[in-house]
């Protein structure tokens, strides 16, 4: 049973490759731009906060090679995250407000399988992941870093964990938008992107009351920061290495909790961006 759901997952992703790849042969020059848009925000954001600590030799305890290192770990982040999330199936609210969500009912597909393949863009949305590949291996090699498997494994652990947040957070407060579909539907792109730029800048040094809400209440110090301190052996503010591990779990949670409840009453009320003749508000 388990062998034939991955076979199914895989032939799905193929899929979406082929399509993918489809878009990009057909119309290459949008689909180029859009790549190089990707990218060029990416590294607006990186090189921005890697020249200001080059130009005072580091921030907040941390040394410009560390600051590298951080800025590779959040652009494999945003790599993993367009790679699988073009879509739209992370910015969920896009397609509940939209009343797109029957559209996957429809399908002979469980919804979970569908929301997990359908964003897979790996020919137009995989740069900005081989770009942090490139500054992983850059800034792991200046600071010298002892790499084995271990490690490795540990890198993994903590993309995970970290996509585990930002994924969570979305389906969290787009569960506003199978109640106000209108109003909530761009609410998953302020929670992520709205708040992206301030996950990318070291929070080594500032003060506890700054730290705190961004470990506690807003996750963007557990999306760069706190796994690549982690990933260095320093984690901070002596808090274990598993923090981000135990915050995911609960917002996981109560994600899943939230989104399920919202879920039920969309089944029940249905999408108000349709009228009774079938155009949409």
């Amino acid at each position: 049973m388990a062998a034939s759901k991955i076979k199914r997952i895989l032939r799905l992703l193929a899929i979406s490759a082929k399509m993918d790849l489809a878009w990009l042969l057909r119309d290459t020059k949008f689909a180029l731009m859009g790549v190089l848009g990707d990218i060029l925000a990416n590294l607006s954001v990186v090189s921005g906060v890697y020249l200001i600590a080059l130009r005072f030799g580091g921030i907040g305890g941390m040394s410009v090679d560390e600051v590298l290192f951080m800025m590779a770990f959040s652009t494999l982040t945003t790599g993993v995250f367009i790679l699988f999330g073009s879509g739209n199936n992370i910015h969920i609210s896009r397609i509940i407000g939209r009343g797109q969500l029957e559209h996957l009912f429809m399908q002979p597909l469980p919804l979970k399988t569908q929301l997990l393949t359908c964003g897979f863009t790996p020919f137009t949305g995989g740069c900005n992941f081989v770009m942090g590949c490139i500054l992983l291996a850059v800034s792991a090699a200046r600071l010298e870093l002892h790499v084995t498997i271990w490690w490795l494994l540990a890198l993994l652990f903590y993309l995970a964990v970290t996509m585990t947040i930002i994924i969570a957070r979305a389906y969290l407060v787009s569960s506003a938008a199978f109640y106000a579909p209108v109003a909530a539907e761009e609410i998953a792109h302020t929670a992520i992107d709205g708040t992206w730029q301030l996950s990318t800048f070291p929070l080594s040094g500032m003060p506890l009351f700054i730290q705190l809400p961004l470990l506690v209440i807003f996750p963007e110090g557990l999306l760069a920061w706190f796994p690549s301190l982690c990933l260095l052996g320093r984690p901070p503010l002596n808090l274990t290495e598993l923090y981000p591990l135990a915050y995911a779990l609960v917002i996981s949670l109560l994600a899943g909790f939230i989104f399920r409840k919202g879920l039920y009453y969309y089944v029940k009320k249905g999408s108000n961006r349709y009228v009774p003749y079938g155009f949409r508000r």
